[in-house]
């Protein structure tokens, strides 16, 4: 095992190859990347993986994807094997089976996608268009098991989970659950948690974006749930707010360096979150990510003392997307 001189040493090279900082190179030598155990199981995943949103989403639908390889690179090397994607997010899904796949890695990732077919206003989803879209999902990873599938903002969650639960039975899909990005669907995802027997819900949080820590979160560790965190930064809105202020002393205390690492801390500091997956399409900003699961975290006074300091600061438009 390198000791911490020579783990820095080593990746000194990579580090200018990328142009990473040697705060960041010090921030990823503090210690290996945190894992919380699943619920349902106790299966240890890593707390920082990846979205395939947005940026990423953009990138994939080009014709140069070399640095979504040098992400994907930068996950194995440090052991953040956490990957969530959509059939609705364009290329993602495909672009990042063709990448995996290429660099004979696709089994040494936790695939997380989503069941997707339209089943909201009050029209029932197909289920052989549900069927489809899954197989369509075995096809692109080429693996005999996808880890975990959720249904995409609660689109018919009778009939598509009914589905997957069918999918899990057979041994196929080895996890299930839901997703919402939408505040005015939390009553209904309420009602799913306490009915059906979910493995994971999928939701917006942040620490500009907190609603879900009055009902959602504590219902998900009463019914042992495990959580999937998206957008962390409140789609760039969190980076617009602080603007060029620098990283406040008291995120020294648990070894955050930047603000991604802050934020990603912020979230990791609920117990109730398995994982976050912040989408980007460059190493330097994943290794930085994954910083965010390295070494100390924040106590609750600290989540306290940084929501206060978001709050004061002036707000910006948040994004969807």
């Amino acid at each position: 095992m390198l000791t911490r001189r020579e783990w820095m040493q080593v990746t000194a090279g990579a580090g200018l190859s990328l142009g990473l900082t040697p705060r960041l190179l010090e921030a990823l030598a503090q210690g290996q990347l945190i894992k919380r155990a699943i619920p349902s199981t106790g299966e240890m995943l890593p707390v920082i993986g990846l979205g395939s949103s947005a940026t990423f989403s953009q990138v994939a639908r080009s014709e140069d994807v070399a640095a979504l390889k040098a992400v994907f690179q930068a996950m194995l090397d440090k052991g953040a094997t956490v990957f969530d994607t959509a059939p609705s997010y364009g290329a993602s899904e495909q672009t990042a089976g063709n990448i995996v796949n290429e660099m004979g890695a696709a089994g040494k990732f936790f695939w997380a996608t989503k069941l997707n077919v339209a089943g909201r206003g009050g029209a029932g989803a197909d289920p052989a268009a549900a069927k489809a879209q899954v197989e369509r999902s075995f096809a692109i990873f080429k693996q005999p098991k996808v880890d975990l599938i959720q249904v995409h903002n609660m689109g018919d969650p009778p009939a598509q989970l009914a589905i997957l639960k069918d999918y899990k039975k057979e041994g196929r899909v080895r996890y299930i659950g839901i997703t919402t990005t939408f505040d005015g669907q939390y009553g209904e995802l309420e009602q799913v948690m306490r009915n059906e027997p979910l493995d994971f819900i999928g939701i917006d949080y942040a620490v500009d974006n907190r609603n879900v820590e009055e009902r959602i979160l504590p219902l998900a560790q009463e019914r042992k749930i495990g959580v999937l965190a998206y957008a962390p930064f409140g789609r760039t809105g969190l980076f617009r707010r602080v603007g060029d202020r620098p990283v406040p002393d008291f995120a020294k205390e648990f070894d955050a360096t930047t603000w991604a690492q802050v934020f990603l801390k912020w979230i990791i500091g609920h117990p109730a979150i398995t994982a976050v997956t912040p989408a980007t399409s460059q190493a330097k900003n994943m290794l930085d990510n994954i910083a965010g699961g390295v070494g100390r975290l924040p106590t609750a006074a600290h989540r306290k003392q940084l929501a206060e300091f978001i709050d004061g600061l002036p707000a910006v438009e948040r994004r969807r997307g």
